[in-house]
């Protein structure tokens, strides 16, 4: 048999005093409760209506955007998807474009015509089809990135700005790749700003975050469903976002100047069939980016003058990137669409959407920029 000790009713409730917390989400009493249901008291009452770390985090992003309210979220798609499912409402129409991350498109085009939900996907610079896009239907918001994923296409946020907001449509830029340091698209007229913050905001490729700002009423009607769907961020998370906060003006312009060195280097290289970057005035989009941008990012797409199989040689060949499926961090990184994010999709569907068996991208880290041409020079030589 096994002899437990009994343990004095006494110390039972000085452990239990001593372990109670005095934070943000217990009261003293039930008067202290009624008063926060009725809204004279501040407190986050559960761990899914945030934190105070979460809450500083989303003080930081709202004045580096010059917003009036920020909502930070688990990760960059918790944020697009319940932006979306908040602002549209069923049988709503929304405009996107056609260059996007994979499964923004994905849960465009699977899960929102559930709801009765359609789109129109036009070119990121066709002004005219999103003309016509708001005359047909009755859209409710327009919901584009800028730069964009993965050929760096530049939406005129201000042109398409004025176009919708004479049809009465919300406009949300995803700057996850322009970061505020270089564009501020709610100063060129955006209503709504998002960025999977897990990238260049966080910027150490440690961390799932995403991050809304903008107009207040439209933000707090994001938050209503944020509460319920439950994509917290957690506090610890919400920590390391800040942490790379503070050195995100610094990073950014370090790998925007790599990035622009680099592309300038690319585009006369024998074996690099076409740069995408916003910098390079070859770019379709280059001066759009002039007008609305600072810096032009950190990430380089190039097409290499070979197939599938040669452009992977290039990706084997370089030794300071890491492979991988992300961007915005300290350390560079560098991947092939075609087998990252599509190698599911046969050649034919992924032409339907621009993706290039011979495309590969590249996010430049702040490593020093000579060593990082010599490498992918190296590999370049090598394939």
């Amino acid at each position: 048999a096994v002899l437990v000790a009994a343990v004095p009713a006494e110390g039972v409730r000085l452990a239990h005093h001593a372990d109670r917390p005095d934070g943000d989400d217990t009261f003293k009493d039930t008067a202290e409760l009624i008063e926060y249901q009725e809204g004279r008291y501040g407190s986050y009452e559960y761990g899914r209506y945030g934190n105070p770390t979460s809450r500083a985090c989303e003080e930081k992003i709202r004045i580096l955007e010059g917003a009036e309210d920020c909502l930070v979220s688990a990760s960059g798609m918790c944020s697009a998807t319940t932006m979306l499912l908040s602002l549209v409402p069923a049988g709503g129409h929304i405009v996107t474009t056609t260059d996007c991350y994979r499964r923004t498109r994905q849960f465009i085009q699977t899960m929102l015509p559930k709801m009765g939900i359609s789109a129109t996907v036009i070119d990121p610079s066709d002004l005219n089809a999103l003309e016509d896009a708001l005359k047909k239907h009755d859209v409710s918001l327009f919901f584009s990135e800028s730069p964009t994923n993965p050929y760096l296409r530049c939406v005129d946020v201000p042109k398409v700005c004025q176009l919708c907001h004479e049809h009465g449509a919300i406009v949300c830029i995803d700057s996850t790749f322009s970061t505020p340091v270089n564009q501020k698209a709610l100063e060129l007229g955006a209503d709504l700003v998002l960025h999977s913050a897990t990238k260049f905001m966080a910027g150490h490729n440690d961390v799932l975050a995403g991050a809304l700002v903008g107009k207040a009423e439209l933000v707090q009607q994001v938050r209503k469903l944020h509460f319920v769907l439950g994509g917290v961020i957690d506090a610890h998370a919400a920590y390391l976002l800040l942490r790379g906060l503070k050195t995100l003006d610094l990073r950014v312009e370090r790998q925007s100047a790599n990035a622009l060195k680099l592309a300038k280097r690319l585009e006369s290289h024998p074996k690099i069939q076409k740069v995408h970057y916003p910098g390079l005035e070859s770019h379709v989009d280059h001066e759009v980016a002039k007008q609305q941008m600072k810096g032009f990012g950190g990430v380089v797409s190039f097409e290499v003058d070979g197939d599938l199989w040669a452009t992977a040689r290039v990706i084997d060949g370089v030794r300071m990137p890491y492979i991988a499926p992300s961007l915005g961090g300290v350390e560079s990184l560098i991947e092939q669409p075609t087998v990252v994010s599509y190698w599911d999709q046969t050649a034919e569907a992924r032409a339907q959407v621009g993706i290039k068996d011979n495309l590969i991208r590249f996010s430049l880290g702040i490593e020093n920029y000579e060593d990082i041409e010599a490498d992918l020079l190296q590999a370049l030589e090598q394939a």
